[in-house]
């Protein structure tokens, strides 16, 4: 079989898992990237992970800028209740609280930047997701949108 042969083959090869659902090709999880979905439709971003103490309590502090669909990860050890403040943060945020399954339980929009009131995340919490101002509403992600991150461990979208 020549090159073209079998140039011709892997496309139909991928034709068919494609079409199929076969998840053979499928996104594959990155450290570096979260995706959501819901009703709504589904959304990446780019993150940073936020897993230990220091890291979740320097947060996005101090930062000029974000890009679009960048974002911060804060990954909990075992589900909490938590509360966020914007202490020292210049970047007005959307907070999106997630369990254990990485489901959205709260969306908070538009934190103002440096405002010292405690923004409650709720009960349960082992994921939180920081990304621009504006984000969770313009694609919709709700209380009941999925995420999908290789620190989800039991994940309702897993990897």
């Amino acid at each position: 079989m020549g090159k073209r042969g079998k140039i011709h083959k892997l496309v139909i090869v991928w034709l068919i898992l494609f079409l199929t659902g076969s998840t053979a090709f499928a996104g594959v999880c990155k450290e570096g990237q979260i995706e959501l979905r819901g009703e709504w439709g589904s959304a990446r971003f780019t993150v940073e992970v936020a897993d230990t103490a220091s890291e979740r309590s320097q947060g996005l502090m101090n930062r000029q800028s974000m890009a679009k669909s960048a974002g911060m990860l804060f990954v909990y050890p075992s589900p909490r209740t938590v509360g966020f403040w914007m202490k020292n943060t210049l970047i007005p945020l959307d907070m999106i609280f997630m369990d254990a399954t990485g489901t959205v339980q709260r969306v908070h929009e538009n934190a103002v930047p440096l405002d010292l009131t405690m923004i409650p995340g709720g009960q349960d919490i082992q994921y939180v997701l920081e990304i621009n101002a504006g984000m969770a509403k313009r694609f919709g992600i709700s209380v009941g949108s999925e995420a999908k991150h290789p620190s989800i461990e039991q994940a309702a979208w897993p990897c």
